[in-house]
């Protein structure tokens, strides 16, 4: 859809206490290791929105909801019910082209949009949730243009929008590798999904995430391998690249700028290769750490854009997987 071009922002949402109605008898999972978005899934399939750092509102949430249920209708089509209902496209009907003395055209306006079937299909409550959020981004249109008119690191802000929606595809085509189309676990992601997407409370699960035990334990003490983490962290956002592409491996000059009392580093810079349209080049990156783990990457070309390191990357550092 055209609005979904637009800068989102990320900030806090605040919901009243959910509920607890989780069946003791009935082990779910859901898998979502080496995902983009993988604790985000982790905290909806749980219940545990306190812990989400997107709100309903965001375009972000639009753009992960949205690509869920094309993904879900393409690949889990035999297990959708018999009361699917079809994922519409808006389409362009009607342009207005304004063309120069010369004959050239200079602009194209579209002036009347129609809804055209996908040819994929979505479950009924699941596609009339996602209709509330698709309204609300469409009321802020305007405001959320004038955002990214406005917004001193808009650039930055763009192509970090394109690494996080080619992150995002790429879960779509392992997310159901990892979970079967009709698995507990994927159903009671829907289903939180979609209160999630309608501000209600949530179907919470008391075991804890391990994404929030490890924010709260925090990063490892001791040697670790900085190198291989930098490397891996890197790597991962480079799947996410359109046009470079990291040389895996190329890690080197790995500094640290500063450390906290425990001795764990709070800011790690190195260098790096890649090759693009000008050949093979170098870059440089710089990780800062908060409680001792990673969270944000800045990549030279864009050095106030912080891109959120992969959340499994950052769990195996937790647990002591890069100690030398």
């Amino acid at each position: 859809m055209s609005h979904m071009a637009a800068f989102y922002f990320i900030f806090k949402s605040h919901y009243s206490e959910p509920i607890s109605v989780e069946n003791k008898s009935e082990v779910l999972e859901l898998n979502t290791d080496g995902l983009y978005y993988a604790e985000f899934y982790d905290y909806i399939f749980r219940g545990h929105f306190e812990e989400i750092d997107v709100s309903r509102d965001d375009m972000q949430f639009l753009l992960i909801f949205d690509q869920y249920l094309r993904a879900y209708g393409a690949q889990c089509s035999g297990s959708l019910p018999t009361n699917k209902v079809q994922i519409m496209n808006e389409e362009c009907a009607t342009e207005e082209v304004t063309k120069n003395g010369w004959g050239d055209v200079i602009s194209r306006v579209c002036v009347k949009y129609v809804w055209v079937g996908s040819g994929l299909y979505a479950k009924t409550a699941l596609y009339e949730a996602y209709g509330e959020i698709d309204k609300i981004q469409r009321s802020k249109g305007l405001g959320t243009m004038m955002d990214m008119i406005t917004d001193p690191n808009s650039m930055g802000n763009s192509v970090d929008m394109i690494h996080k929606t080619n992150g995002l595809k790429g879960d779509m085509l392992k997310i159901f590798k990892l979970n079967a189309c009709g698995s507990p676990g994927l159903k009671r992601f829907e289903e939180n999904l979609r209160l999630f997407a309608l501000n209600k409370q949530s179907i919470r699960m008391e075991k804890a995430s391990k994404y929030t035990t490890m924010k709260k334990s925090g990063g490892p003490t001791g040697d670790q391998n900085y190198h291989k983490l930098i490397d891996d962290l890197v790597y991962d956002q480079s799947k996410t690249w359109s046009f470079n592409r990291y040389t895996k491996g190329s890690i080197s000059g790995v500094t640290t700028s500063s450390r906290d009392s425990e001795g764990r580093p709070m800011e790690l810079s190195a260098n790096y290769s890649f090759s693009g349209f000008s050949g093979n080049s170098k870059g440089s990156v710089r990780i800062t750490f908060k409680n001792g783990l990673p969270k944000c990457i800045y990549f030279y070309d864009f050095p106030q854009n912080c891109k959120s390191p992969n959340s499994s990357i950052i769990s195996s550092y937790a647990e002591g997987k890069y100690a030398n």
